[in-house]
């Protein structure tokens, strides 16, 4: 399948149902905190993507029972929100998309609860880096695999390794398109494949493990850990190619 190129106006569509997704992200950053229920976060990205006139692209999508993949601690995607109530120290991956118009959005960030460890600190820090380290390099011409490459130099300098299996992805007017984008090269050669073109827009989104990351799907046929059950983190922005460039749509 060929990787669509969006028009201008097109962009901007889109650039308006990433604005929905940062927005309530960014609201979310300021309600985590010990106390909170998973269901509760759920309920508030939900009641805020409907209030700004979208609809919550993730629910019912594939199956998918909630408006929000929240996901903790071990649980690196795909967590269904439940009864969980966050306490001081765990980490929290808050993954939302929207539908506005026929146009989707889609974005990722964790969180710490309260006080974090170090390692935890850093863990994070290393997702959040690697998506905007990424963001910064992009440019049209590049192959796609030379992402993929460098993120995953970039994850195992710092001393983690990404998750295996899942990776960022096109969007447009479905939430997920071609080219599909890992964070590790398959095969061995970066300068393979698809080329970024002005006009493509795509997710990138750092899933971060510790030792091992072999993905283990849980039995609720949703939640994704790493196989050395370890901490994890993932960061996710969607981005447009505009004049060469990487630019973030998905900022409020």
């Amino acid at each position: 399948m060929a990787i669509s190129l969006k028009r201008p106006a097109e962009i901007e569509k889109m650039r308006a149902a990433n604005k929905i997704v940062a927005q309530t992200l960014d609201h979310v950053s300021t309600i985590i905190k010990p106390g909170i229920s998973l269901l509760e976060i759920d309920k508030i990205c939900e009641d805020m993507i409907r209030a700004a006139g979208a609809k919550p692209a993730f629910k019912g999508l594939y199956g998918f029972p909630n408006a929000a993949c929240i996901s903790v601690n071990e649980v690196v995607i795909h967590g269904i929100p439940n009864q969980y109530v966050l306490k001081e120290g765990d980490i929290v991956s808050v993954d939302i998309g929207s539908n506005l118009d026929g146009y989707f959005g889609d974005s990722a960030r964790t969180f710490g609860v309260g006080k974090i460890s170090k390692e935890d600190e850093e863990l994070i820090a290393c997702s959040k880096d690697a998506l905007y380290f990424a963001v910064d390099f992009i440019r049209a011409g590049m192959h796609f695999k030379e992402i993929c490459y460098e993120l995953e130099k970039f994850i195992i300098a710092r001393g983690f390794v990404p998750l295996r299996g899942y990776c960022g992805h096109g969007i447009g007017r479905r939430p997920h398109e071609e080219p599909e984008i890992p964070n590790y090269l398959e095969g061995n050669n970066p300068k393979a494949g698809p080329k970024i073109k002005n006009g493509m827009v795509f997710c990138i989104e750092p899933m971060i493990c510790h030792t091992d990351g072999t993905p283990i799907v849980g039995e609720d046929k949703w939640k994704v850990t790493a196989k050395d059950g370890l901490r994890t983190s993932h960061y996710e922005h969607c981005m447009a190619i505009i004049d060469n460039k990487a630019e973030i749509l998905s900022i409020a």
